[in-house]
C-alpha cells in the first residue's frame, strides 16, 4: 500500500454542498431551495448567456485548447480595475495584464500561491473561523496554519500581526470573511499593513467585494499600487453568478505574478468560462440588479430574525451568519427534509445564503417550524 506524506494524510477534504438534484434523489423529495453555497439566485447576467450560446452556434472551437494567457479577459479586467483604482490620481505602478492571473474559480489561486511561495516548516496566519481552504492549501506542502480566533466575529488584525515570526511567509485575509459575513475597516487594514515587513505576501481574499456597503471597505489596490507584498483575489461566481464556470482571477506586482505563472497548469481557465466572465463583466446593470436583491433580502431575513429572537451576525456578503439554541446539524437536518439546503458552520451556527424573495420566505417559515418542536 502507498502511503501519502504525513502532512497529507491529516487534512480534512473540504466537503461542498451537494447539487440540488443529487439532494433531492438521496432524500426523495423535490422542489428544495438550496441557500448553502453563497450563489447568485439571479443566475448569470444575460449577456453573458447569449454569448455562450452565439460562440456554440457560431464556429465554436471547442477542440482547441483555450487561450492560455486568458489576453482578451485580462483586458476587460484591466481597464475595470483601473478605474477602481482611479489612475488619474497617477500613482504607479499603474495595473497591466502582466499583474493579473486567471485561476479555476479564485481557489485554484489560493493553492497557486501557497504552492509558490510556501513549503514544508513554513508559517501562515489566518483567522478561524474562515475560509477552510487556506489551511488546507497551507498543509498540502508542510506548513503550519496559525489560526487567530476570531474578535467579535472579525479579523482580529492586531493579533495576527503579533505572531508574524521569521518562519511566517503569508497571511489570508478573508474580507468580508467567509462564514460570519463581517469586514475589516480601512484603519485596522492599515494599521495592520503598517506592521508588516517586506517578504510576507498578504492574500487579501475578497470574494465577496461586490456585495460591500460599508463605505470604510479598504481600498486594497491602493496598497498594490504602492507596490507592497499584496495579492488581492476576485471571483465571479458570487455577484456574477458563474460559479458553475469556475472563473476568478488575482492581482498583484508582475514579479508575483511570474512566479505564479511559474506554478499555474497551462490551460486553467477553460474558453467558455473566460467568454462567459468578459461579457459578464460589461453587464454593470445585472450586478446592481444582483446587489440590490441581495440588500432587500438582507433586510427581510434581519426582521424576521429578529422577531424570532435568533441572533445573526449583520454582513456584508450575501449570506448570513446565524446562532442557534439547537445543534447546527439538528437543524440542517430538519430543514433539509422540509427541501430547504443551509449550510452547519459550527456547532450550533448555520449559514443561509441570501435567496430570492420567495426563497427567504420558505427558509423563514421552515426555521420557524423547526425551533417550535
Amino acid at each position: 500500500m502507498i502511503e501519502p506524506l504525513g502532512y497529507v494524510s491529516e487534512i480534512k477534504p473540504y466537503v461542498p454542498g451537494k447539487p440540488l438534484k443529487e439532494l433531492e434523489r438521496e432524500l426523495g423529495i423535490s422542489e428544495s431551495i438550496k441557500l448553502a453555497s453563497n450563489e447568485n439566485p439571479l443566475g448569470p447576467s444575460k449577456k453573458a448567456i447569449d454569448a455562450l450560446r452565439d460562440y456554440l452556434l457560431n464556429g465554436c472551437e471547442l477542440n482547441r485548447y483555450p487561450d492560455g494567457s486568458g489576453y482578451y479577459l485580462k483586458n476587460a479586467l484591466v481597464d475595470k480595475l483601473r478605474i477602481l483604482g482611479s489612475e488619474s490620481e497617477n500613482r504607479k505602478p499603474k495595473i497591466e495584464i502582466d499583474n493579473i492571473i486567471l485561476g479555476n474559480g479564485s481557489n485554484e489561486l489560493i493553492d497557486i500561491a501557497v504552492r509558490t511561495y510556501m513549503g514544508t516548516g513554513d508559517e501562515a496566519i489566518m483567522a478561524n473561523p474562515s475560509f477552510v481552504v487556506y489551511s488546507m492549501a497551507i498543509r498540502s506542502v508542510g506548513g503550519k496554519a496559525v489560526e487567530i480566533p476570531l474578535t467579535d466575529h472579525r479579523h482580529d488584525l492586531m493579533k495576527m500581526a503579533d505572531v508574524i515570526t521569521d518562519k511566517t511567509k503569508m497571511v489570508f485575509i478573508a474580507n468580508p470573511n467567509n462564514p460570519t459575513g463581517t469586514m475589516n475597516k480601512r484603519d485596522e487594514f492599515k494599521r495592520f499593513m503598517d506592521r508588516i515587513r517586506d517578504g510576507i505576501l498578504v492574500v487579501v481574499d475578497e470574494a465577496y467585494y461586490e456585495y460591500v456597503s460599508d463605505n470604510e471597505y479598504p481600498e486594497t489596490i491602493r496598497y498594490f499600487m504602492d507596490g507592497r507584498d499584496i495579492l488581492i483575489l476576485r471571483t465571479f461566481s458570487k455577484a456574477y453568478g458563474l460559479a458553475g464556470l469556475r472563473i476568478g482571477y488575482g492581482f498583484a506586482r508582475k514579479d508575483i505574478i511570474n512566479e505564479m505563472n511559474k506554478i499555474r497548469e497551462p490551460f486553467n481557465s477553460n474558453t467558455m468560462a473566460q467568454v462567459a466572465a468578459m461579457h459578464a463583466l460589461e453587464d454593470e446593470d445585472h450586478v446592481k440588479k444582483s446587489i440590490e436583491i441581495n440588500e432587500q433580502g438582507k433586510q427581510f431575513l434581519y426582521r424576521e430574525l429578529d422577531s424570532m429572537g435568533l441572533t445573526y451576525v449583520p454582513t456584508e456578503a450575501n449570506f448570513i451568519y446565524v446562532s442557534l439554541d439547537m445543534q447546527a446539524d439538528e437543524v440542517y437536518n430538519a430543514l433539509l427534509r422540509g427541501g430547504v439546503i443551509v449550510r452547519p458552520v459550527g456547532p450550533r451556527e448555520i449559514r443561509v445564503t441570501i435567496g430570492l424573495p420567495e426563497e427567504n420566505k420558505r427558509f423563514i417559515e421552515a426555521i420557524k417550524t423547526v425551533i417550535s418542536n
